[in-house]
């Protein structure tokens, strides 16, 4: 009996401590985006259908890409609508070229979306993985502006800028002019 509370209180002491770094990690980032000065990488809503996109799929044809579900569609203008709430000063927004980031960036309402190649899908493009990585970091570390950049892009750029694979609608704050690391400060989950 005596080893089973044991093995109860070591799992409750799990959870407890992973929630106690999930609510530390979501402190700093909203933190962090209050303070301007930061990039927000946020991965596109959600978009059924797996990693990348179909055979044949076309950047100049949505018809032909992985887009946005019904749930993708809604989630996108409640985060909007939750940094809006929560004060965060969006001073510039990218995003992927391709038509799920682009949606998603719209429906943010946030601000004027600007498709920027850099940002484009590394899975599809995995012979230009390290050119527009090195690109992306390059954005990232030359953002100099007072409130927030946020670019909308894909999950697999995410995880090859910080390390971090995040769900659809996350965002993950890093530090601009951070010599390239990326490192993260913080996630947001907000949908």
């Amino acid at each position: 009996m005596g080893r089973i509370r044991l093995v109860l209180f070591a799992v409750l002491l799990g959870i407890s401590t992973a929630a106690d770094i999930a609510g530390a990690d979501e402190a700093e980032a909203w933190a962090a985006l209050r303070a301007g000065r930061h990039v927000a990488l946020m991965r596109h809503a959600d978009a059924p259908g797996g990693a990348g996109d179909p055979a044949g799929s076309r950047l100049d044809d949505c018809a032909t890409q992985r887009n946005l579900s019904a749930k993708g569609r809604a989630d996108a203008p409640r985060i909007g609508a939750r940094l809006r709430s929560e004060g965060i000063a969006v001073d510039r927004l990218l995003s992927s070229p391709w038509c799920r980031c682009m949606d998603t960036a719209a429906l943010l309402e946030l601000g004027p979306v600007e498709a920027t190649s850099t940002f484009g899908n590394v899975v599809v493009l995995s012979d230009q993985r390290e050119s527009l990585t090195a690109g992306a970091r390059a954005v990232i570390d030359k953002w100099a502006g007072s409130g927030i950049l946020l670019v909308v892009t894909h999950g697999a750029n995410i995880a090859a800028l910080t390390g971090i694979s995040p769900a659809s609608g996350e965002i993950v704050v890093v530090r601009s002019g951070s010599g390239g690391s990326s490192k993260p400060v913080g996630r947001l989950m907000l949908h």
